[in-house]
């Protein structure tokens, strides 16, 4: 099992400690390497889980609790750019000009090759001409569009008629284009439909209509598409404002950071899978990062009725971690 999220391998006095507190009897076996250097062992049981006794969890300060159920909406800070729907305008036109100019020079290269199969008046040079010119003709079209999509994504998924009522409004000026972006946040998940963009101090609605995959060269971060549908008075192209996103809901339980470590599959707490007498026994249960609320985060994997550790986690970490150790090393650190 890999390292925690955070933590600082223990000093040999502390390792003595962890030993002496809580390995059970027999479980340190002496053994010679090639400096005849004692070496202590742990292992778990076939389940995978550790066995302390009541003395031994409050000696290492292991805590038990129950998360919280909870469901959560972060709200995401971002900054937005308006921008020119002359540029759109371009970029459509030149997408929909080198589409027709492919399709017209495709429709000639196959006429010329009717006329040619059928001994009328065309050539073998011309028909070869015709047929370059058609896959130059469909390169820079493929092109036009590709870069369409980078650049515009959700206004290049709207069909023909949708996006020409797109294009006469923005170009009126009733309504606006903006890009939402999120520096720190390459991967945001799903986002809510409606967003706020701040104008003066002043909310105005926007909708979401959806990610921009081109990502911005200079913030390198996400960015997403928003329309104004009603267009504040003095606010144009190329004007920056604030903006306030906001993630879909999350359902989960929350933890407490402190009971988190990460290994070689990922995300991991403690959990007690059985108490009885004098002991009790902990083993690791994977879990899957939701969102990161206060100081805890927001997990799936778990159910409310479970008992984990959230303090002390550190400890059966080092007990998977510590199955072999030498003395003589840890005097060298």
């Amino acid at each position: 099992m890999s390292r925690p999220l955070a933590c600082v391998r223990p000093r040999a006095p502390i390792l003595g400690l962890l030993l002496a507190l809580l390995l059970p009897a027999g479980a340190i076996h002496a053994a010679a390497d090639d400096d005849d250097q004692p070496r202590a062992t742990l292992q778990p049981d076939n389940a995978g889980a550790f066995a302390l006794t009541r003395s031994q969890q409050q000696a290492v300060g292991i805590r038990i609790d129950h998360p919280l159920q909870m469901a959560s909406a972060r709200q995401i800070e971002g900054y937005g750019l308006v921008l020119d729907p002359v540029t759109l305008v371009t970029d459509a036109g030149r997408m929909d000009s080198t589409g027709a100019a492919a399709d017209a020079a495709a429709a000639d290269a196959v006429r010329l090759g009717s006329l040619y199969r059928n001994n009328a008046d065309a050539s073998l040079k011309a028909l070869q001409a015709s047929r370059t010119a058609a896959a130059e003709a469909a390169a820079q079209a493929q092109s036009a569009a590709a870069s369409f999509q980078l650049q515009w994504g959700p206004v290049a998924a709207l069909d023909a008629a949708d996006r020409r009522e797109l294009l006469k409004a923005l170009a009126g000026g009733r309504r606006l284009l903006l890009r939402a972006d999120i520096p720190g946040h390459p991967l945001l998940g799903r986002i809510a439909p409606h967003a706020l963009v701040i104008v003066d101090g002043i909310n105005v609605a926007a909708r979401v209509l959806g990610p921009l995959p081109r990502t911005d060269p200079q913030s390198q971060s996400s960015g997403w598409l928003l329309q104004i549908d009603h267009r504040p008075e003095g606010l144009g192209p190329g004007a920056r404002t604030q903006v306030r996103l906001q993630a879909e809901p999350l359902s989960g339980v929350l933890v407490p950071a402190a009971a988190l470590l990460y290994g070689d599959q990922g995300a991991y707490v403690y959990r007690e899978i059985g108490a009885g007498g004098d002991s009790a026994r902990y083993a690791a249960v994977p879990v899957k990062l939701l969102l990161r609320v206060g100081d805890g985060w927001l997990v799936d994997g778990l159910g409310r009725a479970d008992s984990i550790v959230v303090q002390g986690a550190g400890v059966l970490w080092s007990l998977a971690g510590i199955s072999t150790f030498s003395a003589a090393e840890e005097e060298h650190d």
